[in-house]
Parts: C-alpha cells; sequence; structure tokens
C-alpha cells in the first residue's frame, strides 16, 4: 500500500465549476511547491488540459468501464509513490452515468468535496449537501464548498445550511477574472486561451480565501487514502518497433489522450507531429493518425491546404495506414456544412459531406470490435456524415455484439479507417497495432 492524500471532486451536475476548483486547487499546491497529481474522471480531452497546465504533470483518464478497474488502480498508485496530493475531478453529476463518480469514490476510497454553484439558494445548499453525502452507501465524503457566491453574508447563510459545520470547505465569490472560456464541445482547449494561467492563478487566489485553500499538507492527511498496487504489471510486445506514426496536432485536432500516445511509445513506434493547419506535406511516416478536436472551426484554412491533401493523398496511394477519429475523419470527407449553412470544401479523399448541428448527434462509451480484440473508447459529435461508403462494422455500447445498424460507422477505403469513434488504446494494444499495420 501507497498512501497519500487524495480528493474526488465532484458535484450536482455539469456546470456547477468543478473544473475551475480542481485546477485552482492544483495550481494553488503546485505554486507552494507540492507535487500534484490530477486525474479525470470519465473520457474528456478538455478538462486535463487545464489540469495539466495547473499541475504542471500528465493528467491521465480514470473509468471503471472505459479504462477499466486495474488502469486505474495502476495509475492512481503510481501518481500516489509521487505525489504529495492526488486530485479527481468528476464527470457530470456525482451520481450520473454508469459507472458514476460515486462509483468510482467507492471503489477506491476517495474522499468526495462536492462543489456546488450556490448563487441561487441559501438554506436549499446544505440540504443539497447532505443529499449528496447519504444518497449511494459507502461514498467517503470530505464536504461541500459553495461556488459563485454573491456576497459575506450569503456565505454565512450557506455555512449555516450544512449539519456538520466542518464539512463546509468555504465560499468562492464570484469573479469573472478565473472564469475557463467554452465553447459548444466544453471548455475552450488552454493552450489556445492567451490568459490562461491568469485566469488559474485568479482562481487559486479565490479558493486560498476559504477553508480548503488554507489546508497544509498536514490538515490534507485526514484525506490519505491507501493505494494498493496493481496484481500485474501490463506487458505490451512492441510490435510496432521501427514504425514511424504521424500524428496531427494543432488546435483543429487535439483530442488525443496521454495514454494514447504512451501506448503507442510502448508498442515500439515512434511517434512524430504535425499541424494540417501549417504544414504542407507530412512527415517522413509509416502510418498515420488523425485525431478529433475542431475542424469546423477552422475548415477554410483545412480547406486551404492543398498542399497537405495532396500529401495525405499520396500516403494513402501507396497503402499507408490512416486511422482518423471524429473531427479527424471529418476533414477527409468532401464538404462540411457549417451550422449556418454554408459549406466549405474539405479535402475530399473520403465521399460524403459532414453537416454540423446546434445540438449533440451523439454521446456515450462504445467499443468496437476488430479482429485482433475490442477497443473500448466513446462518442461525442454534433455532427452527422452521408457518404456513399458501406459501413465494414459499427461500435456498439458496453458489453454488446455487433449490431448492424447500431453504434458508431466503421467507414474503411483502401488503407484509411474511419470513424466518429474515440479510442481508448490502452484497453486493447492488438488492436492498435491493427489500426496502424
Amino acid at each position: 500500500m501507497t498512501r497519500c492524500p487524495a480528493l474526488l471532486i465532484a458535484a450536482p451536475a455539469s456546470g456547477q465549476g468543478k473544473t475551475t476548483i480542481t485546477s485552482a486547487l492544483a495550481r494553488l499546491h503546485t505554486r507552494q511547491g507540492r507535487r500534484v497529481r490530477v486525474f479525470k474522471c470519465g473520457p474528456d480531452f478538455l478538462d486535463p488540459y487545464w489540469h495539466a497546465l495547473a499541475s504542471d504533470a500528465p493528467v491521465y483518464q480514470l473509468d471503471l468501464w472505459m479504462t477499466g478497474e486495474a488502469d486505474c488502480r495502476a495509475r492512481l498508485h503510481a501518481a500516489a509513490t509521487e505525489a504529495d496530493l492526488i486530485i479527481v475531478e468528476g464527470v457530470m453529476g456525482l451520481f450520473d452515468g454508469e459507472p458514476s463518480a460515486a462509483d468510482l469514490a467507492v471503489r477506491f476510497g476517495l474522499p468526495v468535496l462536492a462543489v456546488v454553484d450556490a448563487s441561487a439558494m441559501a438554506g436549499t445548499f446544505g440540504a443539497l449537501a447532505f443529499g449528496l453525502q447519504h444518497y449511494q452507501a459507502g461514498v467517503p465524503w470530505a464536504g461541500v464548498l459553495a461556488n459563485r457566491v454573491a456576497s459575506e453574508r450569503h456565505a454565512g447563510m450557506l455555512a449555516r445550511s450544512v449539519r456538520d459545520p466542518k464539512h463546509f470547505m468555504g465560499a468562492v465569490m464570484r469573479n469573472p477574472a478565473m472564469t475557463l472560456p467554452e465553447r459548444h464541445l466544453g471548455l475552450t482547449v488552454a493552450s489556445e486561451v492567451t490568459d490562461a494561467m491568469e485566469r488559474l492563478d485568479a482562481a487559486a487566489d479565490a479558493l486560498a480565501t476559504t477553508s480548503l485553500g488554507q489546508m497544509s499538507v498536514a490538515d490534507l492527511q485526514h484525506w490519505a487514502v491507501d493505494f494498493s498496487p496493481p496484481v500485474a504489471e501490463t506487458v505490451i510486445t512492441p510490435t510496432l518497433h521501427g514504425t514511424t506514426i504521424a500524428i496531427a496536432r494543432d488546435a483543429a485536432f487535439c483530442f488525443i489522450y496521454a495514454a494514447n500516445l504512451d501506448t503507442l511509445r510502448a508498442l515500439g513506434a515512434e511517434l512524430v507531429f504535425f499541424s494540417p493547419l501549417a504544414d504542407q506535406t507530412l512527415p517522413k511516416c509509416d502510418a498515420l493518425w488523425i485525431p478529433g478536436g475542431y475542424p469546423e472551426l477552422h475548415a477554410q484554412t483545412i480547406a486551404d491546404n492543398t498542399s497537405l491533401r495532396d500529401s495525405l493523398a499520396a500516403h494513402i496511394a501507396v497503402g499507408k495506414p490512416v486511422w482518423a477519429e471524429c473531427g479527424g475523419m471529418m476533414a477527409l470527407f468532401e464538404t462540411l456544412i457549417t451550422t449556418d449553412g454554408v459549406k466549405r470544401p474539405q479535402w475530399g479523399l473520403l465521399k460524403g459531406e459532414v453537416t454540423m448541428h446546434k445540438r449533440l448527434a451523439a454521446l456515450g462509451p462504445q467499443q468496437l470490435h476488430l479482429a485482433s480484440g475490442i477497443l473500448r473508447g466513446h462518442t461525442f459529435h454534433y455532427s452527422t456524415t452521408v457518404t456513399s461508403l458501406e459501413a465494414a462494422t459499427r461500435t456498439t455500447p458496453p458489453n454488446t455484439d455487433p449490431m448492424p445498424d447500431a453504434g458508431e460507422a466503421l467507414w474503411v477505403q483502401g488503407s484509411v479507417r474511419a470513424s466518429y469513434f474515440h479510442a481508448w488504446f490502452p484497453s486493447c494494444p492488438e488492436a492498435v497495432v491493427e489500426l496502424f499495420s
């Protein structure tokens, strides 16, 4: 066992400010010279950018289904061996999803700190905190933090509403300076926000005035957790040794799990990165990965980069593999139609058109059955695609067999495999080898 203070920061719903508070707490302790490791519950790409900036350390996902209990256990134990504090940000509401953030807290004994947007409540704040604490048996409880509070008087009303005073972790006042900017898929990527660190510092300063923010490392020992080591080490055969994989990475294609890069390296691949927005040609490579992101925000730039399109076409013409996920797939089609009806030509390497919508088109955990095994992952997109291509197979919800008309299509054309499906590579390294071979 390795012992380390840990918190799971949750909320009664999305939009309460738990990402800001998680990053603020990480930034506060990192500024004080402590080693902080942050994790994100669920298949989120965007929040980890802020947590990584705040903690100056890589951020990994924890999900009892997608990443699996063994993977979660191994990552938490590894973090505990080197960190002074572990912070896990929950997903949606505390009890939302199967499995939920509460399930993760119970499984690993993570004390839960609830962040509640208290801007429109007083006494009900205490009732909500009591319900979150007691709704599911066995959830370890750290306390509740009031967010977006109007005044000191308001803060006093909220504090008095909590049944056990020691569970009130303080009040964070409304402050536009600490707001993290959002867009249609979630938070804006931290690297695109010019004053990102200033926002994190403002949030850390605000949190420093609360009971939570004033805790020392000795105080945090009240929330120390024993993290057991993994039952067995995961051994990955370097089957891709000698293979160079080029990975698109820029403002348009940025949905990349750190664990996916780790898996490719463990498989022996050499990774090189390029920008489809700025580079004229692909780097020298044997295979290509175009991850998801925001091609719809850069559609004209993508269309104008005909030199890169020609380089992609040459790569495909000689049969070199391409794995295109979600936004990466969208750019391969002929046309992208924006939410206001404007048609933008894209690379035109797959037949069909993509239409953006103002509402989610798909969301949830998915798995992809390949000849080499089953890749776990998820889907999350605001667009739909019309194409003459026939689906080679389709993803399915967890623990179900492939069905002809359900899930996300896997389109295969020559050496190109493309889907809205976002894969978690550590779930099946053998299938990853298949994608890039």
